[in-house]
Parts: C-alpha cells; structure tokens; sequence
C-alpha cells in the first residue's frame, strides 16, 4: 500500500477480523505464554498489505517501560499466535502477523504536554 492511497474496503475488513480474534485470543490468554498473560496485550490497530499477505498488528501494554518484553514475547510466540488466529478467520490464507508497539498515545500524552506548557499557553490566549 502506498502512503498516498487508502486501504481499500477489503484490508479493513480483513485487518478488523484479525484484530478481534488477536484480542480474543489474549483476553481469554489463550497463548499459554504466562510472560503474555501478565503483559495484558491491547490491540490497537491491525493494518493490512495490499495483497492481505502480511498483517501489522499495533500493539501496547500499559505497564510502563515493557513495551519492548510485549514484542519480545509477541515475537517468540508468533507462529502459536498465527495458527490459533487462523480458524477464527475464514479466510483462504492466514497472512504473516508482524507486531509493533503503537505510539500514537505517547504522541497525544506529548502534545497535551505541550499544550499545558506556560509559553503555549500564554501563546493560546493572545489569540483569543
């Protein structure tokens, strides 16, 4: 998928269908990793190739600073994942999951920051 196109109506579909059955699968901890099960994985967005043979799965853990164990243990586990992933699709092939931690938060958590800072602020109200 190139940056200036958007997903078609096929890769949503597809990337929401992984999404769920990632999210069932941590929340019921199917994954039998107990590292997994104590990291509480959240599935924020799963985006899709172009040709649905590679999902990327966004992910985040909200305990502070283990992001980089949840991808460790996401990793280790990722072909388990993958087969326990697959009957819950009905899809004719199970892509290749990739993971990645999702920043958007730590992004809105910098510009609210920011935002609250007296020099923004006082910038804020000469506009008013």
């Amino acid at each position: 998928m190139s940056k200036n196109s958007a997903p078609s109506q096929r890769q949503l579909r597809a990337g929401e269908l992984i999404r769920h059955a990632l999210a069932d699968i941590f929340l019921r901890g199917e994954t039998s990793d107990p590292e997994l099960e104590r990291l509480i994985p959240t599935v924020v967005e799963v985006q899709m190739s172009t040709d649905l043979m590679v999902a990327t799965a966004f992910v985040r853990t909200f305990q502070q600073g283990k992001d980089q164990q949840l991808l460790d243990a996401l990793n280790r586990n990722k072909k388990y994942i993958r087969g326990l992933v697959a009957p819950k699709l009905g899809m004719k092939f199970t892509p290749d999951i990739r993971y990645r931690i999702d920043t958007a938060l730590d992004y809105v958590s910098k510009i609210e920051e920011l935002l609250q800072s007296p020099e923004v602020a006082r910038d804020l109200k000469k506009d008013e």
